[in-house]
Order: structure tokens, then C-alpha cells, then sequence
């Protein structure tokens, strides 16, 4: 996980996690409400779903996070 915000409405979360390099992210809505699966501090998905992260700021922003996170969770733990 790179990142967790709320959307604009503040009905939903945004969580972002991003790969350990920060070049390439995925982005998932989650109700506030529905929050029956807590987020965990990764996951594994298919490339396809991930998008470029752009520009270099956000990309070492990400990677940081990232690294930070795998430093101190499992992949599967709750956060």
C-alpha cells in the first residue's frame, strides 16, 4: 500500500498500492461502510491492472511507501 485517502465525496477511500519500484500502481474505491475485508499492505494482481505512475516525484513517493510497508508488514497483514 502506497497510499490511502478519501475520495472528494468522503464516502469513499481511495487505497493505492503501488510496486516496489513506484512505477506502476493500482488504484481501488472502497466504501467507507463496506469495509468488510480490511485493506492489507499488498497484494498480488496481474500487470494488466496496474497503471504508469508518471511523473518522478509521485513514482519515489510510492517506491518509498512501498519500501517502508514491506519493512514493517507482512504482505497479507491488515493495515
Amino acid at each position: 500500500m502506497a497510499e490511502r485517502t478519501y475520495a472528494s465525496d468522503e464516502h469513499n477511500i481511495v487505497i493505492t498500492y503501488a510496486t516496489p519500484d513506484g512505477e506502476r500502481y493500482l488504484r481501488k474505491n472502497r466504501t467507507r461502510r463496506a469495509l468488510v475485508e480490511p485493506p492489507t499492505a499488498a497484494l498480488d494482481v496481474s500487470p494488466a491492472r496496474l497503471d504508469p505512475a508518471g511523473d518522478p516525484e509521485r513514482r519515489e513517493r510510492y517506491a518509498a511507501e512501498a519500501d517502508r510497508m514491506a519493512d514493517r508488514h507482512d504482505p497479507d497483514e491488515t493495515v
